[in-house]
């Protein structure tokens, strides 16, 4: 089996070597099947219930696992029946157990076996001290059996994402929540706090942009401690759109005298250098190509478009020559993934997609299809984006899995989702 999976990484890692071509490998006669049981003794079935459903859509979402059902059903200290599983087309057996300790602790075992081996290959215990955490049990589960099998890292996974949602007008809650949106916390309430940005991939502090006081102020915010630091005010707006490699600097959009412009803002010295001085809008940038450049959203020809501008000159670069109104980009390496409005409809909503192309090459590659699809975000290793679904009143966080030509959309319950980050 990890001959199998092996394989499956060579051709998986082929894909970002062509720059943004990145071709869709047919692996489907390579791609393991696996099944997932509760055992017949766990305890506590409805929270067992969840988790293993949400191991499902984990394995799902790696893009590396082919979910089957079986009948089979035995208990966790029993071996599966090898020959029927195999009969049935099934490579791998996942079974759980969940029990609650004397603390009060959820204990999850999984035991992982290969069926056509007719072995066990896998076992572990997980814990946690609060059951709400229990989507992080089955990402940790998902990801120890996805480095098992030596595939590609889904350690995103088991990340938080941080998203501001309206309740009312003018009023919106920043949160921290898993991947699914299965687990949720307010981490901060009261007026209009909005935009939040993970400072490092650490994910123990974020900047954010509040409207509490009499100027929009950003502030920066550790879920630990609970300590918020005041980094700058701005007339107008101030927003932190990018962090760079090292996290030394961030990209801010401030608009002091009326007309939004970009800046770097750099922590250990605090001060702020203008990047670019055009006479309307220019925001939301991202650092490009090691931090050398920047991509920006700027209104020069009379629309919204991307363009791209080397720091320490003057000139700016076009990037996009499709669609009229592009705005809102993410970017990763010399990648950059931008949402363009495909209708013009002055009364009833608009659609959005989103679009990957490399600043190496003119290679476009469409992402979505329908829908309003906003917000893009690159995950840390840039094989996944992260972005904003509208539809019908209602808000998606949505995933793409770039090469595996798959996404996922998981709905926020209540509120509208304002902004996202991972």
């Amino acid at each position: 089996m990890k001959k199998t999976i092996i394989l499956y990484l060579i051709l998986v890692s082929t894909l970002f070597a062509v720059d943004a071509k990145m071709e869709i490998i047919k692996r489907q006669a390579i791609i393991p099947s696996v099944v997932v049981k509760i055992s017949k003794d766990a305890k506590n079935n409805t929270l067992i219930s969840k988790i293993k459903n949400l191991l499902v859509k984990d394995l799902d979402v790696s893009g590396h696992f082919q979910n089957k059902v079986s009948a089979s059903n035995i208990y966790f200290n029993e071996e599966p029946n090898y020959i029927e599983l195999k009969k049935e087309g099934i490579d791998l057996y996942i079974n759980l157990y969940s029990q609650i300790n004397t603390l009060g602790n959820l204990i999850v075992s999984a035991k992982l076996y290969d069926i056509n081996q007719q072995q066990i290959i896998f076992s572990k215990n997980y814990s946690t001290s609060k059951t709400t955490r229990y989507p992080f049990v089955s990402h940790r589960i998902a990801i120890d059996i996805n480095d098992y099998l030596n595939a590609p890292s889904i350690d995103w996974m088991n990340k938080f994402v941080v998203f501001s949602r309206y309740i009312n007008p003018k009023e919106s809650e920043i949160l921290i929540a898993d991947y699914t949106l299965s687990f949720q916390k307010v981490i901060i309430f009261g007026g209009l706090n909005i935009f939040p940005k993970w400072t490092d991939d650490k994910q123990e502090t974020f900047y954010y942009t509040s409207y509490k006081n009499l100027l929009p102020t950003l502030l920066k915010y550790n879920i630990y401690t609970h300590k918020t630091q005041k980094i700058s005010s701005s007339d107008g707006m101030i927003v932190c759109s990018d962090i760079s490699n090292k996290s030394s600097k961030i990209v801010l959009t401030m608009a002091p005298n009326a007309q939004p412009d970009i800046y770097v803002y750099d922590t250990a010295s605090r001060v702020k250098t203008r990047l670019t001085k055009y006479r309307g809008i220019d925001v939301g940038g991202s650092f490009v190509e090691n931090d050398s450049k920047i991509v920006f959203v700027s209104d020069r020809l009379r629309q919204p478009n991307i363009f791209s501008k080397t720091i320490g000159e003057k000139g700016v670069e076009r990037l996009v020559y499709h669609g009229k109104n592009n705005s809102q980009c993410t970017t990763y390496d010399n990648y950059v993934v931008y949402s363009s409005r495909e209708t013009d409809n002055e009364f009833n909503g608009n659609s959005f997609n989103l679009y990957l192309i490399s600043t190496k090459s003119d290679f476009v590659r469409r992402l979505t299809s329908t829908g309003r699809n906003q917000f893009p975000k690159f995950s840390s290793d840039g094989d996944s984006i992260l972005f904003i679904k509208s539809f019908k009143n209602k808000s998606y966080l949505g995933i793409i899995r770039l090469n595996y030509n798959k996404s996922f959309l998981f709905p926020l319950k209540s509120g509208k989702l304002q902004s996202i980050d991972w």
